[in-house]
């Protein structure tokens, strides 16, 4: 995966460009502790709040996806650019990007219906993947 631009605040200090860096080199949404465990493997010194604050940041900047898990724990991950879903595997974490051109017109359709204008939405669909599925 590659590291999208660092546009979190006026300067992109080190430690932010550990954090992206970070998320570029994984798939799956990870927490912010998983962030920092594996900016600390690394030898990066960057402190959890900071890592809280940068993915916050990048989510709000539209830099990275941010989902909640059904216990509520928000998790990140660097997607790609473009409006899209994620399918997430509640044990391994896998995470499949995927279009779903019948939510979108079900969206809006369901939208005007009602009298709502400029829609946005999300769709996380959790499940279990077939690895994690499969009998042991």
């Amino acid at each position: 995966m590659t590291t999208k631009a660092v546009t979190v605040g006026a300067r992109p200090t080190r430690q932010r460009k550990a954090v992206a860096a970070a998320l570029g080199d994984v798939e799956d949404f990870r927490s912010a502790q998983d962030i920092h465990a594996l900016l600390k493997e690394r030898g990066d010194d960057v402190g959890l709040t900071t890592v809280y604050r940068t993915l916050t940041a990048l989510a709000d900047a539209g830099d990275i996806d941010v989902l909640r898990t059904p216990d509520g724990e928000s998790v990140y991950r660097q997607c790609s650019t473009g409006h899209h879903h994620h399918l997430v595997c509640r044990q391994c974490g896998l995470t499949v990007e995927i279009e779903g051109p019948a939510v979108e017109a079900w969206a809006t359709k369901t939208a005007h219906r009602h009298g709502f204008a400029e829609v946005e939405h999300t769709l996380e669909i959790f499940g279990t993947c077939a690895d994690c599925a499969a009998p042991a």
